[in-house]
């Protein structure tokens, strides 16, 4: 039973329906805070991942993976990672509903109730301090530093992975050219999180948790963190093997693995897949689909979403800092629309422009 329970798992692993099922459940905790973060279904979801563990040990390349040096901090930040959004969003759930009630939020309730930093504050600090200098110096001694031999230029490691934390990048460069996953999208993400404060600065919501309040800010910052960064991370940490091949959670890494993968570019679909016809000699004709299509992308949802969805943002954030949000949000999105293109058409570049080394 369990040699089928995960000969069924690595059938249904593929990075489409891992990605669309995170997204299904992300999409379903958005909407049902509440239900998802009670008691009983939270402890029901993490005895569900337990178990999975539990099955997924008694798998020897299971084992080896989330054994590795390396990947054990990995597997120790899912964890936390998981519980101090569980706590969060719990928190914000328990105010909505004093607020709801005419109650003032816990946080404010907790700030008249004042201590002395000495001995109370310093003293939690230095147990806590203690308790993890003897958990470091006993995980020093149980789990040897992952020391490779020197690098050798004549030998390269296969699969080749970068550290852990650039490994969502890595996961981008499979589906977009090196200067959009390793310099734009890093430039944006950093840019806009220092943006945060800026664009969403309502001081009545702050100070405390809160769901209902600032439900489009935590929603958009969770699903760019734990889809489009935590989530790439597990992918190119425990699925992603020699070649870069895609494996499941059970499955061997063979070296040997063939993937045959046809990409194309948009501008062959249009001009030869579509018109039947040979593609034009000069590149703006070529790529002006593509280029076009980008433009309505960027362009088109910042006007549709003002006068619909978002016209309460318009006047909370006027039309500079609005049409900023939009971008950087829609700069986010392009990245789950640009695997979902890749992964349904193969298709590889919207616009493809070589002789400028220019591609999107």
């Amino acid at each position: 039973m369990i040699e089928t329970f995960k000969e069924a798992v690595n059938a249904f692993s593929s990075p489409m329906t891992i990605f669309t099922g995170a997204v299904i459940f992300f999409a379903l905790l958005a909407a049902f805070p509440k239900f998802f973060t009670s008691t009983p279904v939270a402890s029901s979801i993490l005895l569900i991942i337990l178990v999975f563990f539990g099955i997924g040990l008694t798998d020897d390349h299971f084992r080896a993976i989330v054994s590795t040096p390396d990947n054990v901090p990995i597997v120790g930040m899912l964890f936390i990672f998981g519980y101090f959004t569980w706590f969060a969003l719990r928190k914000a759930v328990e105010n909505d509903e004093r607020l709801a009630a005419g109650k003032p939020a816990r946080e404010k309730e907790e700030a008249e109730e004042k201590v002395m930093v000495f001995p109370y504050l310093i003293y939690i600090e230095f147990v806590a301090a203690l308790f993890y200098s003897i958990m470091l110096v006993l995980w020093s001694i149980f789990l040897k530093a992952p020391l490779e031999d020197p690098a050798n230029p004549s030998v390269s490691p296969n699969p080749s992975k970068a550290p852990w934390y650039f490994l969502g990048l890595q996961e981008m460069l499979v589906y977009f050219d090196p200067w959009i996953a390793g310099v734009l999208l890093p430039t944006l993400i950093i840019l806009g999180l220092c943006a945060i404060p800026y664009i969403d600065n309502d001081p009545k919501s702050s100070g405390f948790y809160s769901y209902q309040r600032r439900r489009h800010g935590i929603v958009i910052f969770l699903f760019g963190f734990w889809i489009l960064w935590v989530l790439l991370i597990m992918m190119g940490t425990f699925l992603r093997g020699p070649n870069w091949n895609f494996f499941g959670p059970f499955e061997e890494w063979d070296v040997h693995k063939l993937v045959p993968l046809v990409n194309v570019n948009l501008s062959e679909f249009v001009f030869i897949k579509w018109l039947g016809a040979g593609l034009p000699k000069e590149w703006y004709l070529r790529e002006l689909p593509g280029i076009v299509l980008v433009l309505i992308y960027f362009a088109l949802p910042i006007f549709v979403l003002a006068g619909t969805v978002f016209k309460k943002f318009v006047g909370t954030f006027g039309a500079v800092r609005f049409s900023i949000y939009m971008i950087l949000l829609l700069t986010m999105v392009a990245l789950p629309v640009k695997m979902y293109l890749r992964w349904a058409f193969n298709l590889k570049y919207l616009v493809a422009i070589p002789e400028y080394f220019f591609n999107i």
